[in-house]
């Protein structure tokens, strides 16, 4: 395989880990890929994933082909001399994005590590169900799976320890991380976790008076996926049952992709055969050390989309829609001066996330170290521009161009960066984050939870419940 040589890294693209799951292979579990002869060209990316623009202008694509990774490695790694290998899964609502969209050459060059990143399968092609396919609503994660088998077989001959395997990723690909520490075909595929801007359960909401903002399942049963899969085939004309995945298949991309998916993990399959939910309550998930955390201001970037234009009357009724006799309570608490929208934004950070989150963090420590963060930088660089009258601030995916090259950075920034980069990359190596010159990462079992934030003082104990209002949730929960 012939990839591209730097001076301090190698990038080998658009490496095919399962077959093309085109023509009958749409809605099947990945295939191996056939062997190539000769020497194969690793200098492009694989196509993206298909999936629609979005309103960020995201590429879009009709590919069906697009199970490839992509491989960095640092110039000296040699299979004499293997590096931790992290293995990264994109964000996008399991809708959008691709593993090249993020560029791991400095993760790699200054965390000596080995970074893959991987396209998985998306939307109505990655967790789709109907009555008749097997798999249903896991395909996604199906082909993530397959991916990290790759791994384990080939990356020791790019200068990769299969022994010592990191699976990380953000927003929907940290979700996906949740579901393969749940999911007993994983058994063995990686060794360590990274949850960003995500939680593994939403246990703090079971028995509780209140909901979230965003009241969304984590997991959906089969019985969901089938259904929905159902509607869309009457919707595209493939009404006959015996006959319909045959019809679905012989649908366009094109055809396919206008569908609104379910675009949700499904449980009751082999992936997930259970309830994640239920999987974690009991601990019965990898016990592999895991390093979780959130951004400050989560919540700016979904109320944006979700709540553009909202008035103070539609903030008032808002609230009491969702929080009934806690309304005025949480209008006191959480004051529109006449901004509503990043008012709900406060409120969302603070209870779908903060509150949400550190029951999630305190449950897992139960069975596996866990070291929680807070990402506090509000000068970051959004990853994406928000409506007027929404201040980004530290908002959902902020901390990304810290670890993968994108929005430029302040030098105090670039520091925190390069501090990000070394506690990521030590706990790929160890488990354990902590590296000679860095202020001290103690697990959440301590009550710790560790601040990364640019300037003098900027890394260290992060006051989590004053900053997200807990104990006033805790209150108001319990009541």
């Amino acid at each position: 395989m012939r990839g591209e040589v730097a001076r301090d890294h190698r990038i080998f693209q658009g490496i095919p880990y399962a077959a093309a799951p085109v023509g009958d292979l749409r809605w099947q579990s990945p295939q191996p890929v056939t062997a190539w002869r000769g020497v194969r060209a690793a200098t492009r990316p694989g196509d993206r994933c298909a999936q629609s623009t979005d309103l960020w202008g995201l590429p879009a694509s009709d590919s069906e082909d697009c199970l490839y990774l992509n491989v960095t490695v640092p110039r000296s790694a040699t299979p004499r001399r293997p590096r931790p290998v992290m293995v990264w899964l994109h964000g996008g609502s399991l809708t959008k994005g691709a593993g090249s969209d993020y560029d791991a050459t400095r993760l790699t060059t200054r965390g000596d590590v080995v970074v893959v990143t991987v396209n998985y399968r998306l939307g109505v092609f990655g967790f789709f169900g109907h009555p008749g396919l097997a798999g249903n609503g896991a395909y996604g994660l199906e082909d993530q799976q397959a991916a990290l088998r790759w791994v384990q077989r080939n990356v020791a001959a790019f200068g990769g320890d299969p022994r010592n395997v990191t699976l990380f990723g953000e927003s929907a690909g940290a979700h996906s991380v949740c579901a393969h520490l749940a999911s007993p075909t994983a058994a063995g595929l990686f060794h360590r976790a990274i949850t960003q801007s995500t939680f593994c359960s939403q246990t703090a909401f079971t028995g509780s008076r209140l909901r979230p903002v965003v009241d969304l399942p984590m997991w959906v049963p089969k019985a969901a996926h089938e259904a929905h899969g159902a509607t869309t085939a009457t919707a595209l004309g493939c009404t006959d049952p015996k006959t319909a995945v045959t019809c679905l298949r012989g649908k366009p991309v094109s055809k396919l992709l206008a569908q609104e998916p379910l675009a949700l993990p499904g449980y009751g399959n082999a992936v997930l055969p259970a309830d994640p939910a239920t999987v974690f309550a009991q601990g019965r998930f990898h016990r592999v050390p895991i390093l979780t955390g959130i951004t400050r201001d989560e919540g700016t970037l979904f109320t944006a989309l979700i709540f553009p234009g909202l008035t103070e009357q539609g903030y008032q009724e808002g609230l009491r829609h969702i929080f009934g006799d806690n309304a005025a309570a949480i209008a006191a608490k959480y004051p529109s001066r006449g901004r509503p929208t990043q008012a709900v934004a406060a409120i969302m950070s603070d209870l779908d996330w903060a509150w949400a989150g550190r029951a999630s963090d305190r449950m897992l420590s139960e069975h596996t170290p866990v070291y929680s963060y807070g990402f506090a930088d509000r000068t970051a660089p959004p990853i994406f521009p928000l409506p007027g009258g929404v201040e980004p601030l530290a908002s959902h995916g902020s901390e990304l161009s810290f670890l993968f090259p994108g929005a430029p950075l302040t030098r105090e920034q670039r520091k925190l960066g390069d501090m990000m980069i070394t506690y990521w990359s030590r706990f790929a190596a160890t488990g354990d984050p902590n590296a000679p010159g860095l202020p001290r990462w103690s697990p959440v079992r301590t009550g710790h939870v560790h601040r990364l934030a640019p300037g003098p003082g900027g890394v260290g104990v992060y006051d989590q419940d004053a900053l997200h209002e807990l104990a006033f949730w805790d209150r108001l929960s319990s009541h």
